[in-house]
């Protein structure tokens, strides 16, 4: 059973940054994704990457602002938010798929963080 453990979150003033990181043992063998859930809305896909990390994808409201990546040797993912901003605030979690290509579907995965929290507040 696949565990993943995100941190980093916290609470940012508007235009500062974070970086999220997605942790497991054996990362190597899924795409991962980053998702995200504001308070009152529905869970929402941020990014993916593929297995080899060749291949990225973004949401259109984080397009250019973030930068997803994945360090093998250290079995984790990462987030990097820059420019944030308040409607950036949500509970971001990181999920994993056994195939090699990323989705910004919930559906489409298998496994589950329990989430880590992003204030962006001034």
């Amino acid at each position: 059973q696949l565990q993943l453990e995100e941190s980093g979150g916290g609470f940012v003033q508007p235009g500062g940054s974070l970086r999220l990181s997605c942790a497991a043992s054996g990362l190597d063998f899924y795409a991962i994704g980053w998702f995200r859930q504001a308070p009152g809305k529905e869970r929402e896909g941020v990014s993916c990457i593929n297995r080899s990390g060749g291949g990225t994808n973004y949401a259109d409201s984080v397009k250019g602002r973030a930068t997803i990546s994945r360090d093998s040797a250290k079995n984790t993912v990462y987030l990097q938010m820059n420019s944030l901003k308040p409607e950036d605030t949500a509970v971001y979690y990181c999920a994993a798929r056994r195939n090699y290509s990323g989705t910004l579907y919930l559906r489409d995965y298998n496994y589950w963080g329990q989430g880590t929290q992003v204030t962006v507040s001034s």
